[in-house]
Order: C-alpha cells, then sequence, then structure tokens
C-alpha cells in the first residue's frame, strides 16, 4: 500500500509564508506526476502546481510568482513553498501522486494526502 502523508499547514497572517511537505511511503517503484491541490469551502478543488518525475513545473496561474513546487525523488517527497499569503489562498491543500508503480509489473494507481488545512488571516 502507499500512502501521502501531508505537513506544514497553519495559520499565517496575510504576507506570510509557509511550506508544505509531501511524503510518499510504502513500496514504491516509480512515481511519475506529483502535485498539490487546493479545495476552499464552497469551491471547486484546483489544480494549484504540479512537477513530474523530470522536474517539469506547472503552475495555476494565481500563484505563479508568490508559489513554488520542488521533489526529491529518493525521498518520495514533494514540497510547496509559499510565499506573499494571501486569505484566498485559504484552503485545505491536498497531495496527489500519479501513476504510481509498486514494481515494474504493476498497474500504475493514483493516490491521494488527507490534506492539511492552510489558512491566511488578513
Amino acid at each position: 500500500q502507499v500512502q501521502l502523508v501531508e505537513s506544514g499547514g497553519g495559520l499565517v497572517q496575510a504576507g506570510g509564508s509557509l511550506r508544505l511537505a509531501c511524503v510518499a511511503s510504502g513500496t514504491i517503484f516509480s512515481i511519475n506526476s506529483m502535485g498539490w491541490y487546493r479545495q476552499a469551502p464552497g469551491k471547486q478543488r484546483e489544480l494549484v502546481a504540479a512537477i513530474s518525475e523530470g522536474g517539469s513545473t506547472n503552475y495555476a496561474d494565481s500563484v505563479k510568482g508568490r508559489f513554488t513546487i520542488s521533489r526529491d525523488n529518493v525521498k518520495n517527497t514533494i514540497y510547496l513553498q509559499m510565499n506573499s499569503l494571501k486569505p484566498e489562498d485559504t484552503a485545505v491543500y491536498s497531495c496527489k501522486a500519479e501513476d504510481v508503480k509498486r514494481n515494474y509489473y504493476d498497474a500504475a494507481r493514483d493516490y491521494w494526502g488527507q490534506g492539511t488545512q492552510v489558512t491566511v488571516s488578513s
């Protein structure tokens, strides 16, 4: 079984910073893309940032220039450095690992973490 565990959420004032981490554990042969999603109350879940195994990144327009995603393939961990936080960044942030294989012959599966709350006060 593969598990994703997020950490680093919390309460911060507008203009502040937080760093989220997501660790994938278990029997893992390979992970394709990993990413951060967020869901605010009453809104649909949206992609915040994603990073491929090779390090290619993409970001939501709303976070470009403020958030940075990074990845440690040895540790199966991704990070999200969030700077210049705004109240509209308040949401539950969840980590997703795509096309995870537990061995060479395994079928690829996607996994989600439980999420971590980020609250930005004005």
